[in-house]
């Protein structure tokens, strides 16, 4: 991860990198390390903005805040670049559940030579057309695999929020974790990438 900062009227200070990076730890979490960061401070006016710029894979999320404090706008910037990453990572997730052209060729192919029209009727004007599906003769049963995961379950209370963000960190499609108030709530993700939440009774 490289990190290189721009300052307009504005001296880059070690407290001010020690901020950018302890936010982009949190990023980090979400997308890896594989991402490139530009921050460029700037004072205009007595209005301190900041422009953080993290590239991955050629795509550029970008966070612009502005504050009377430059510390409030670059903690501004980094949250807007935070949602952004989260919302980047499930639709690249959303796209790799969408199945593939070629398997839903397949699937049409089978459906097709599955089905078959024919006519019935004493004659020819009389017949009525019908279609015959043919099915299996055999139906295929996979047995069932249980193992016990301890990377599911959340070991200390959080938020809906920290929750969701560590179940993206994990990479799990079902999350199980308590809210401050001791309740078991569940997170489970959809096919189509879409994250839902279970509330135990």
């Amino acid at each position: 991860m490289n990190v290189e900062y721009t300052g307009r009227q504005y001296e880059i200070t070690p407290a001010v990198r020690k901020q950018v990076e302890h936010g982009l730890i949190k990023i980090r979490k979400v997308l890896g390390d594989n991402f490139d960061t530009h921050v460029v401070l700037a004072v205009e006016k007595h209005r301190h903005k900041a422009e953080i710029t993290i590239t991955v894979r050629d795509h550029p999320i970008v966070g612009v805040a502005e504050a009377s404090e430059m510390m409030a706008a670059i903690s501004e910037a980094l949250d807007r670049i935070d949602r952004q990453a989260v919302k980047y990572k499930s639709r690249i997730r959303a796209r790799k559940r969408s199945p593939k052209k070629k398997w839903a060729a397949r699937v049409a192919a089978r459906k097709s030579e599955s089905i078959t029209t024919m006519a019935v009727g004493a004659n020819a004007t009389t017949a009525v057309p019908v279609v015959v599906h043919s099915f299996p003769a055999a139906v295929r049963t996979t047995e069932t695999h249980v193992v016990k995961s301890d990377d599911s379950v959340a070991m200390r209370p959080m938020t809906l929020e920290e929750a969701v963000k560590e179940c993206e960190f994990r990479d799990r499609d079902v999350f199980v974790f308590r809210d401050n108030n001791g309740k078991v709530k569940v997170l489970h993700r959809t096919k189509d990438g879409k994250i839902e939440l279970i509330e135990a009774p």
